[in-house]
């Protein structure tokens, strides 16, 4: 198994940040890779408080995935497990992964950390390191670049 840490700075405090991670607008308005959209999204932020967010992709069609948050500690820390519903990464299928969130203060707003844990293998975390760039870029778009 491997997984993938991916780093961003974005112009907002992380309470600001922490909101787009743990709501129902603040998700629809980032996730997804890149360009594509949100087609739902329904979030429960609390721990044992579940997700399901489906996108469209590329050629019209869907994929939803989904989890349970297993820690919620504002502004700082939001964990859960990732599954996909249906669509998603093949090498994924009937498997879970974990997701972390970690927000630390710095000059000019927040550095967000991504953390996804137990992939099945490199094709897998190569797939979800472009998916997760493009929704994080969407994300620090949305919020603007911290400097430096």
């Amino acid at each position: 198994m491997t997984s993938l840490t991916l780093i961003r700075r974005i112009a907002a405090r992380p309470s600001i940040v922490f909101e787009a991670l743990s709501t129902e607008a603040g998700v629809a308005a980032w996730w997804g890779p890149h360009d594509l959209p949100v087609v739902s999204a329904h979030v429960d932020a609390r721990i044992g408080g579940g997700y399901r967010v489906r996108f469209r992709t590329l050629d019209g069609g869907e994929h939803e995935a989904h989890g349970e948050f297993l820690d919620v500690s504002p502004p700082t820390r939001l964990m859960m497990t990732w599954a996909y519903s249906f669509g998603g990464e093949p090498e994924e299928d009937g498997r879970t992964s974990f997701i972390e969130f970690k927000l630390r203060a710095i000059d000019g707003g927040s550095e967000l950390t991504f953390i996804q844990s137990r992939l099945r293998n490199e094709m897998s975390q190569a797939s979800h390191k472009a998916g997760w760039e493009g929704a994080l870029d969407k994300l620090v778009a949305q919020l603007g670049p911290a400097p430096g």
